[in-house]
């Protein structure tokens, strides 16, 4: 790939990171492409959801996506455009199909491939999503046991337990500020994990 001799210097130093990613599988180049943009992407997603918790995990959807089509990326435009384009276009379908399970559930159609809608309304699981709950569950205990202690805990508190960020606050005496950033960055670890073991997304 050639580097677009109209990109900025910003662009030119995301251009250099990704030929290191995709040239050299370099993980420390993911690492600072990730660290560059994580928190922009994050403010712009709270902003288009109105959740932070969906905003977490389309951040990390976001990434897992341009990760995994790295090598389609090239720099007749900004790294930065590319990225915000897949966060957005994720972003914008998962609400799609979050407002369609919505409005199915209302009309009384079928909505057992709706997780999110069938928790929203029904808080409930038919046998087969307790079954595939279950798999995702003990994926997930494997996962955090690699984590440090301190993530460990925040990860068992908040997504087995289901502990509230307040509860979380009091149990560990934390600020809530603490908590969120620290939640965030052991779902960034469990992220890195899963991009070692898996190799792809």
């Amino acid at each position: 790939m050639e580097v677009n001799p109209k990109l900025t210097e910003k662009g030119q130093r995301d251009f250099e990171l990704v030929r290191r990613a995709v040239d050299y599988g370099d993980q420390m180049a993911f690492t600072e492409l990730m660290g560059l943009y994580r928190d922009t992407i994050y403010f712009m997603l709270v902003k288009m959801t109105g959740n932070v918790d969906d905003a977490e995990d389309l951040t990390l959807e976001a990434f897992g996506k341009a990760f995994k089509n790295l090598s389609q990326y090239t720099p007749d435009y900004a790294f930065s455009t590319w990225l915000f384009k897949i966060a957005s276009n994720n972003c914008i379908d998962f609400m799609r199909k979050k407002k369609k399970n919505v409005l199915a559930n209302e009309n009384y159609e079928d909505i057992s491939e709706s997780y999110y809608a069938q928790k929203m309304i029904s808080q409930g699981l038919d046998p087969e999503e307790n079954l595939i709950k279950s798999q995702k569950i003990k994926l997930m205990r494997e996962l955090v046991d690699k984590l440090k202690p301190r993530y460990k805990k925040l990860i068992q508190l908040r997504y087995f337990d289901e502990y509230s960020y307040e509860e979380i606050c009091d149990e560990l005496d934390l600020p809530l500020g603490t908590v969120k950033a620290q939640l965030f960055r052991a779902r960034e670890f469990l992220f890195n994990i899963l991009k070692d073991s898996q190799g792809s997304f």
